[in-house]
């Protein structure tokens, strides 16, 4: 049984900071060394000019907070639509916005829409995700 508050228009918000250290970090567990992620000389000549985040690096903090905030710990993740619409860079905050947009009862599932949003007001990557969320007391 769902949660009777995980209600349709429920959002939660979290904010991220990117770091160099997230993006090597991520590199060596993912095997991703890109240089357009890690190497600087090599970034400036690229269409971003510097060093970008790994697009899935955002994935995986999404990952993160819906198996440990919201809907909560314990929760399945079942799967994910990803559109990345602009470059995220060292340095910038993020904030991630989820918010439930149909609960399928039957299924005992939800999908939410999710979105990281930039400093600057910007979004940065847009997407939908199916999770199984804890099972109500």
């Amino acid at each position: 049984m769902i949660s009777q508050e995980m209600h349709i228009g429920l959002c939660h918000q979290t904010t991220h900071r990117i770091t160099s250290e997230m993006i090597e970090r991520f590199a060596e567990a993912t095997g991703d060394f890109n240089p357009l992620h890690l190497d600087e000389e090599f970034a400036r000549g690229t269409l971003f000019g510097r060093r970008v985040a790994h697009g899935m690096l955002l994935a995986g903090i999404l990952s993160g907070v819906l198996g440990t905030q919201f809907p909560g710990v314990g929760t399945i993740y079942v799967s994910q639509t990803l559109r990345f619409r602009r470059p995220v860079f060292i340095g910038d905050e993020l904030t991630l916005t989820l918010r439930v947009v149909e609960r399928m009862e039957g299924r005992k599932r939800l999908r939410l829409e999710t979105i990281f949003v930039n400093q600057d007001g910007e979004t940065v990557l847009t997407g939908e995700a199916v999770v199984i969320p804890p099972s109500a007391p």
